[in-house]
């Protein structure tokens, strides 16, 4: 296999008009060729009087001919899973997010079925669930944006983009197309699935599940886990036990109950650092013209951006989960309280762009005495929003320039709130402790010089962003993957072992491979 580099486009081209152009680049006949690919594209826009699209494609040629110019490449193989198992029981997978998808997913391509339960709803209700919250204020905390089939990452913009190089990426890109994922995110250098798609993707995944054998029990919520001897023995759901010897922790950052559980079972768990903040939102146009200039000559992908300042305190503001075209929504899983996140959908085609604004927080800054002190501080700040927003689940707003200069927002500007049920004008300052404005404050003025127009006055931010990340690690072995408790592996964004889809849903499939190897 061959890599053709350096295949820039200015144009709006299909994959067979790219490809005809990299094999004639690289004086390449197509009827030498046996298998040609797109490997990557990314859009280039370092110089704005010059944005192209830069691609790289695959190609393998017939009687092993020679390509002059090409880079030779050999792609990764996954080695062949090795099965074990001879228990009689089944495996207990908690959550139904990325994590235990791909969990159940490939226990039972190698024979093994599951028992998946979630405490939310199939997502065909979830859905109806959450627009019930955004529309009416009425909040389902078993079912939400934090909790229900396809985990949190359902609700977002879906990104698929990892600083990870397992070798199991491009198994993860594979299945979601197998699952009904558009065919680009095997190539685009920052991949996305919108939420559109990934409800469709998530029903399709479990349909797949069930025909194989793997069993779902939706709105149930595991309760207690029954441990003997230092081993997972059962678990106890709607106050029924379901006896087992092998639990998956796929619980996801805001199972907060299961957290507390787990500590009275002695499970060993370990404060982390975290992050919170605001969610910041802009015109998607300003945000299009900052990263593209005004000159493109044919159609770009609404533009992102990703941010980081060192301010002079210590502390690390940077953006997270950024939605082109997208809007704030409502992610509470607790009666009075306010969390916000971010979400798009495929098209990212909405008016403003929004991403979370946050500040590192260690565990000595939370002042619990507790492995879950990182848990209490985020609901602290998640219930003082509440009363900010003035307790009726709309979540206080403010002008950039407003939270600069320490007063409570009067009026919106060009940039309005997309937050639903409904945003309170008010002054977030109020919300968090100094070293976390002073942060926020000193990493504005200094973003703005790196992407124009960041910190423009009319910009929105929206609080409080605080489910980010697990505040919490569940500790495990290296090389077992289980934690201290036999038969019990913690797994993803909630163990502490991940941080998004991808990373969750690889997550999933290394705990199934120990749990089929065992």
């Amino acid at each position: 296999m061959y890599r053709l580099s350096d295949i820039k486009i200015r144009d709006n081209l299909s994959e067979e008009q790219v490809i005809d152009i990299a094999l004639k680049k690289y004086k390449i006949n197509k009827n030498d060729v046996k298998n040609v690919y797109i490997n990557k594209r990314s859009v280039d826009a370092r110089n704005k009087n010059d944005i192209f699209f830069n691609y790289s494609v695959n190609v393998e040629l017939k009687n092993n001919k020679i390509i002059k110019g090409a880079k030779v490449i050999e792609e990764e193989k996954i080695p062949a899973i090795v099965v074990n198992r001879k228990s009689s029981f089944r495996p207990v997978i908690v959550g139904a997010g990325p994590a235990g998808l791909f969990t159940a997913l490939t226990l039972v391509d190698n024979g093994v079925l599951p028992i998946i339960i979630e405490q939310g709803s199939k997502v065909e209700k979830r859905v109806k669930d959450v627009e019930n919250f955004t529309k009416n204020g009425v909040l389902n905390t078993a079912s939400n944006i934090q909790f229900g089939e396809g985990g949190a990452g359902t609700f977002s913009d879906g990104k698929l983009n990892t600083g990870n190089n397992s070798k199991f990426s491009k198994k993860v890109l594979e299945e979601f197309v197998k699952f009904g994922a558009p065919k680009e995110i095997l190539y685009n250098a920052k991949p996305h699935l919108g939420t559109d798609n990934l409800v469709n993707i998530v029903k399709n995944i479990r349909e797949y599940i069930v025909s194989k054998g793997g069993i779902f029990l939706f709105d149930t919520k595991v309760e207690d886990f029954e441990i003997n001897n230092g081993k997972i023995c059962g678990v106890y759901a709607n106050n029924e036990k379901i006896d087992t010897d092998t639990v998956i922790l796929a619980i996801g950052h805001s199972a907060r109950d299961t957290f507390k559980k787990l500590l009275e079972k002695k499970v060993n768990i370990i404060p982390k650092s975290f992050a919170v903040g605001v969610r910041i939102e802009h015109l998607q146009s300003n945000i299009n013209k900052a990263q593209y200039g005004e000159n493109a000559k044919f159609k770009l992908p609404p533009a992102e951006y990703k941010l980081v300042y060192h301010a002079k305190n210590g502390r690390v503001c940077y953006t997270f989960c950024m939605c082109p075209g997208g809007q704030v929504m409502a992610s509470s899983s607790e009666e009075n309280t306010i969390v916000t996140n971010g979400m798009s959908n495929f098209l990212r085609d909405g008016k403003n762009a929004n991403s979370a604004l946050l500040v590192n927080v260690t565990p000595d800054d939370c002042k619990y005495d507790t492995p879950l002190k990182g848990m209490y501080f985020q609901e602290e700040l998640e219930k003082r929003a509440f009363v900010l927003g003035d307790k009726n689940y709309f979540a206080p707003v403010q002008r950039v320039k407003d939270y600069l200069d320490n007063i409570k927002s009067s009026k919106v500007g060009s940039v309005l709130p997309t937050y639903k049920p409904g945003y309170k004008l008010s002054n977030i300052n109020e919300l968090f402790p100094d070293y976390i404005n002073d942060t926020l404050k000193e990493a504005l003025v200094e973003l703005n010089k790196k992407l124009n127009g960041f910190s423009d006055d009319d910009a929105i931010l929206t609080a409080v962003e605080t489910r980010t990340s697990s505040p919490v690690q569940i500790v495990r072995d290296k090389d077992s993957l289980m934690s201290n408790v036999d038969g019990m592996y913690p797994c993803g964004e909630g163990a502490g072992y991940a941080g998004g889809i991808m990373t969750s849903a690889i997550d999933g499939i290394r705990v199934a491979i120990e749990v089929l190897k065992k």
